[in-house]
């Protein structure tokens, strides 16, 4: 999604078939509803003056609610190696709806590492889907620009009480862990006791011409005990078959728009972090500065 691009061809893996642009949001702004409808404004307001196309779902503002738990060693020694491992339940009607999906997943700022990385569980046959994304934020050190991370994805069906699991359990399961070398004995718990609640609205879609287009998406986490947030995320995402097909002048303008609304909402925007790091920084110790 971005004016210089990197063609990805033949990876170990996999191929690159999602772009996914990310605006981490300061918490203050999302007391109520009221605030996805008024970050979506200055939305609206960017892609006029870039030429993006808009169109809005009709149930734009339905809010869809899931539960997201992060696991882990108690130091951390799946996140200081770049893995996540997360559990995410979905809920319709305040019930749960399915299974909770669990993604063990490998990201890093350097492509070919992060190409490196089988994420595949041992299972032969199994149902996952596997994933291989690059992620787009906003520089570290201010405004207007970007900077990449690579992320390896593998999405599954998954029963929460079966993630009361031993690292060495964890790692029969998913091979790629062994990369991380933390002590096979220790158990995977909850990163720092903390359950978030996560608020999301599915907006519709960006059109960038020459047929990209961008699922478009406005969430916000918070603290289920306390139900005070932690941060907002705005997020626009394309899929895509073969990346060489992509036009340049949709990157580009992709690119421009994605420059732009972090200038026009400077005052919504929190630079340097994801929504795991905020997670993973929330008083525990063993974290170092992973995304």
């Amino acid at each position: 999604m971005t004016e210089n691009a990197i063609l990805v061809e033949n990876t170990p893996t996999d191929n690159i078939n999602y772009s996914e642009c990310k605006i981490i949001l300061q918490p203050q702004h999302f007391s109520s509803a009221q605030g996805f409808k008024d970050f979506w404004k200055i939305v609206k307001r960017t892609a006029k003056k870039h030429g993006v196309e808009v169109l809005e779902d009709k149930n734009a503002f339905v809010n869809q609610v899931r539960e997201v738990l992060f696991y882990d060693t108690p130091d951390h020694d799946l996140y200081n190696n770049h893995f996540i491992v997360r559990l995410r339940s979905f809920y319709k009607e305040g019930w749960p709806d399915g299974l909770p999906e669990l993604t063990v997943k490998f990201r890093h700022p350097d492509f070919a590492a992060a190409a490196a990385v089988n994420v595949r569980p041992a299972t032969p046959g199994s149902s996952a889907r596997i994933k291989f994304k690059e992620e787009l934020l906003p520089l570290r050190e201010g405004l207007g620009g970007f900077r990449f991370i690579y992320s390896h994805n593998c999405v599954m069906s998954m029963p929460r009480e079966r993630l009361n699991l031993a690292v060495e359990d964890l790692t029969r399961s998913f091979p790629a862990l062994a990369q991380a070398q933390a002590n096979p004995d220790h158990r995977v718990t909850l990163v720092n006791d903390f359950a978030v609640e996560e608020v999301q609205v599915n907006i519709g879609t960006l059109g960038f011409g020459h047929g990209i287009k961008a699922k478009t998406t406005i969430a916000v986490w918070r603290d289920r005990q306390h139900e005070s947030a932690i941060c907002g995320e705005f997020a626009f995402q394309a899929k895509y078959d073969r990346r060489e097909a992509l036009h340049k002048d949709s990157l580009q303008r992709a690119a421009g728009f994605y420059k732009a609304l972090q200038m026009d909402a400077y005052d919504w925007v929190t630079l340097g972090t994801t929504k795991t790091a905020i997670v993973y920084g929330l008083g525990a110790k063993g974290s170092t500065n992973r995304e």
